[in-house]
């Protein structure tokens, strides 16, 4: 039943994404120009890489808001090492394990403290966010390798390079959630984290490695990020954890755990990011956006919890007429 339920919001998601890029289309000059398409390719990549393991922290009905403040921070690592004269080929390793850092703080304290997942990553919001300005304050590094910045912002064809690296680590994700033991021990463990540890699931070891992943990826998103804007500040990424849990739970991802899919997740990236894309080019204010953007992520948590309801109210009553 759960698997049919989602492969149903995955195709109401994949009509939508449809229906929105016709309209789109049509209706809204420019929208349909290559170099449009591959902006907004482009534009999607720091939320599809940060979705696709916050997909699996979702899935195993954990949760983590300080994504985006561990960008700002790697973004701000790399600033203030580059300022200090360090070569971006030793600065990016380094950026990486800041993300893997920040996700081990995160996971410790879940898995360790037995603290609530939403509180602690709330708690590391604004704390990652926090050391970025103390380390690089409100200056913006731009002097950063053309090499880099031009390899950010590359096309092979119509297809930026990133957009090449994003579907690579989503087949890797993929394969990993839905091939593997590893994935079958995170889908029990949002089903029924008692049942998953008697049936010998190392619980608090796979989450905390789910955070770890997390961070790392946040800060493979960052190193994106810096180098197609060709900036490095500590304000970088702002805001994008909520595009980012919109994206995982407008996919079909149980905010509860124990339900959802990867393709379903990278359908909802590109659902957001046509319809802001599109009302962009229609010139609608930012704040409209955000509206939009908040609307969507309360439908994506509403609807499947109502259709749930409509079912357990109706099945009693199909069952008493086959009774009759």
């Amino acid at each position: 039943m759960r698997l049919e339920m989602v492969r149903r919001w995955e195709g109401l998601i994949f009509v939508l994404l449809v229906g929105v890029c016709v309209w789109a289309s049509l209706g809204v000059d420019g929208f349909a120009n290559g170099s449009n398409v591959s902006f907004l390719l482009l534009d999607t990549t720091e939320i599809a890489l940060m979705a696709l393991t916050m997909t699996l922290v979702i899935v195993a009905a954990e949760i983590d808001l300080s994504v985006a403040s561990t960008l700002g921070l790697s973004c701000a690592v790399l600033g203030w090492l580059w300022n200090a004269g360090l070569s971006i080929e030793m600065i990016m390793p380094i950026c990486l394990l800041v993300g893997a850092l920040c996700g081990a703080v995160n996971g410790l304290l879940v898995t360790r403290l037995g603290l609530p997942s939403l509180a602690v990553t709330i708690g590391t919001f604004a704390l990652f966010r926090g050391l970025a300005y103390v380390i690089l304050g409100d200056q913006a590094v731009a002097d950063l390798p053309p090499a880099y910045t031009g390899l950010a912002t590359a096309s092979i064809g119509p297809v930026p390079v990133a957009t090449v690296l994003v579907a690579v680590l989503a087949v890797v994700a993929a394969v990993v959630l839905h091939a593997t033991g590893v994935g079958r021990a995170v889908f029990a463990l949002g089903s029924n984290e008692e049942a998953a540890y008697f049936s010998g699931v190392r619980v608090k070891r796979i989450k905390f490695w789910l955070f770890v992943a997390t961070g790392v990826m946040a800060s493979l998103a960052s190193l994106v990020y810096t180098f197609r804007y060709a900036s490095a500040r500590a304000d970088n990424g702002m805001g994008l954890e909520l595009a980012v849990v919109a994206a995982v739970l407008l996919g079909g991802v149980s905010i509860f755990g124990g339900r959802g899919t990867l393709p379903g997740v990278l359908m909802a990236v590109l659902l957001l990011g046509v319809v802001r894309n599109a009302l962009i080019l229609a010139d609608v204010a930012n704040e409209v956006l955000n509206f939009v953007t908040g609307l969507l992520l309360v439908a994506s948590v509403l609807a499947p919890n109502l259709g749930a309801v409509w079912r357990r109210r109706t099945t009693p009553s199909v069952e008493g007429k086959s009774a009759s």
